[in-house]
Parts: structure tokens; sequence; C-alpha cells
């Protein structure tokens, strides 16, 4: 008994000099820098939430059906498929990379999802599991390219995002496919306890994502990578693998949504999330994630998710046209990255650190 508890302390004992060693290798400035960071991000979170309130005020004060139950379950509903993809999308940024292929991928994903029901006959759970695989392939290539050949994600994305598009406006000729199974559409596109079905999946994805930003070694790891990949590899993270399963990570959730897609509007089509990319992207970036890597919450991105579908959802309310939609949200992540920016810069003394 006696010698299975001090094995046991013992191995406890290891473990917290193991977590312990990177502050060891931290000067007490970056100590300090760490605990700015962590405050700033609260800051955020809180700020954003009061911007929150206030365009919920505006928007319903100054429109007649804004502030209404059907209103916020539409809201609700593109909050939950932007942010089913922003959610691992903030890992990425994290990590010092970018996607921006997920809009013709989640298009791609719903197509690929049809024409294996409708043209081979697969069955909608075995087309799902496919379309599934799929996007893992896909993150991985992308990792690959990345961390292998040392192709900048960038460059490696943009050309999905072409090539994604066009061959899926090549394979149908620019015309939707449609689907007639009325259970999947009505669950997986419908409603659950007065919520949309995506909204759930949503919320149980920002649970897992939460929880494993904050309670996990991975999660830690991917933050580690961000802050500094030279010092990460020092201490034993496999910095590749981690980003691996970063971009893994969105276009794994690119292919379910695309599927989710399809129950909503019970087809395939080659020009579903057109511009997709920059909702996800102005999501996380509002939501406090900083392109300079290592900062960013998962709280964040939820409230930035809501934050973008608001903005939105108000403008054509207020019979903005869609086209002028778009230019407010890049003046929104334009505002946002400089916001970041500077707080990232006021809180680092140094300049960018080695990749």
């Amino acid at each position: 008994m006696i010698l299975g508890y001090l094995k046991e302390d013992t191995i406890n004992k290891i473990i917290r000099g193991i977590l312990v060693i990177p502050l060891f290798l931290m000067t007490e400035n970056e100590i300090i820098k760490s605990k700015k960071k962590i405050k700033i991000s609260n800051l955020h979170e809180i700020g954003l939430l009061i911007a929150l309130i206030l365009v919920l005020l505006l928007f319903s004060f100054t429109t007649e059906n804004f502030f209404t139950q059907r209103n916020f379950t539409s809201i609700l509903r593109s909050a939950s498929y932007v942010g089913l993809i922003a959610f691992p999308m903030t890992f990425v940024l994290i990590t010092r990379e970018i996607d921006i292929s997920v809009g013709p991928s989640v298009a791609w994903s719903g197509l690929f999802f049809v024409i294996l029901i409708k043209w081979y006959d697969f069955s909608y759970f075995t087309s799902a599991t496919i379309v599934i695989l799929w996007g893992i392939l896909l993150g991985y290539f992308i990792g690959i390219a990345r961390t292998k050949l040392f192709i900048p994600t960038f460059i490696t994305t943009l050309a999905l995002w072409s090539a994604l598009r066009g061959y899926s406006l090549f394979v149908t000729e620019g015309r939707p496919l449609a689907i007639s199974n009325k259970e999947f559409r009505y669950f997986f596109g419908g409603d659950i306890l007065g919520l949309p079905t995506v909204t759930w999946i949503m919320l149980g994805a920002f649970l897992i994502f939460w929880f494993a930003s904050k309670y996990t070694v991975t999660g830690t790891n991917f933050y580690a990578v961000g802050g500094n990949p030279k010092a990460a590899r020092n201490i034993g993270i496999n910095v590749d693998r981690v980003k691996i399963l970063a971009l893994i990570g969105t276009s794994l959730f690119s292919a379910i949504v695309g599927i989710l897609f399809v129950a909503r509007v019970s087809s395939g089509n080659a020009n579903l999330a057109d511009g997709m990319e920059f909702d996800v992207i102005a999501a996380v970036v509002v939501g406090g994630t900083a392109l300079a890597g290592a900062v960013g919450t998962m709280t964040g991105t939820l409230l930035g998710c809501v934050f973008i579908s608001m903005i939105s959802n108000g403008l054509i309310h207020w019979g903005i046209d869609p086209d002028l939609n778009k230019v407010v949200k890049g003046i929104i992540i334009f505002l946002a990255v400089v916001i970041n920016s500077n707080v990232t810069f006021k809180s680092n003394s140094g300049g960018p650190k080695e990749d």
C-alpha cells in the first residue's frame, strides 16, 4: 500500500516538473506578458459582448421584424454553420497558419455527398462517411504541404479555393443536384426543442473545442507552437503534427458543414457557401484571435460568430444591398486586425518570433 502510494506520488511530481519546465525557460518579463495576454483576452470578450448587446438594441429599435423569435432562429442558424468551421479555424490561426479554402470545400463536400447518393446509389450514412474521410485527407494534404514541402498554407488553400470551386461547377455545369429524403432534411435541416439542429451540433462542438483548448495537452500545444515554434520543438512538442492536426480540423468540419447545408437546402450546389471563408475568418479575428498566433479563445470565437451573423442579418433588415454587406464585413475584418495587432504589439516588446 505505502509503496504504491509513493510511486503514484513520484509520478505526479514528475508530471508537475515536466509541466513547469517551460516556466523555467521563460523570463520573468515573459511570464508577466503571458498573464497580460490572458487579461487582455478576457477584456476583449467582455467588450465584444457589450458590442453584441449594443448592436442588438440598435437593430431592434430601428427595424420592425428584427426582435422576433423567427429572426433570432435565423441568426443562430447562420452563426452555427460559421461556428462549426470557426472553432477549428481558431486553432489554425493560433498556430500561425490560415485556411481560405473552406468555402469551396463546403460546396464540394455537399456536392460530393449528393453525387454519391444520386449517381452511385450509396446510402446516406456511407456517403457521409466517405465525405468526412475526404475532409480529413484534404486537411492532411494541406498540412503535409506546409510542414514537409514548406509551402505556405495561404498558397495551398488559395489553390484549393480555385480548384474546388471550379471543379464543382464543371461537374454539375453550374446546376444544383436535388435530394428527396424527407427524414434527412427534417432532422438535420430542421429544429429540435425550438433550436435549429445545426445549433445543437455547433454547441456540442464548442464545448469540445473549449475543453480541448483549456484542459488538454493538445490544446496547450497549439498555443505553444503559435507562441514560439522553436521553443516548442526544444521541449519535445511535435510542431509538424500539431499544425497538421489543426489543418485537418478545418477541412473535416468543412465537410460536415457541407453535409448539413445539403440537409438545409435539399440539394448540392457548386455556388454554395460563396464567401464563407471570409465570414469564418472575420468571426475568429473579431473574437480576439491574433493572426500573429498564440492568442485566441473559443468563447471569443463563439461571440464573434454571433456578432458577424447579427450584423449581416441587421443590414438585410435595413435594406442594405448584399454586395455592400460584404463591404461592411471587409471593414470589420480590417478594424479587428488593426485592434488585435496593436494589442499584440503592446503586449510584446519584441518583434515577430522565429517560425
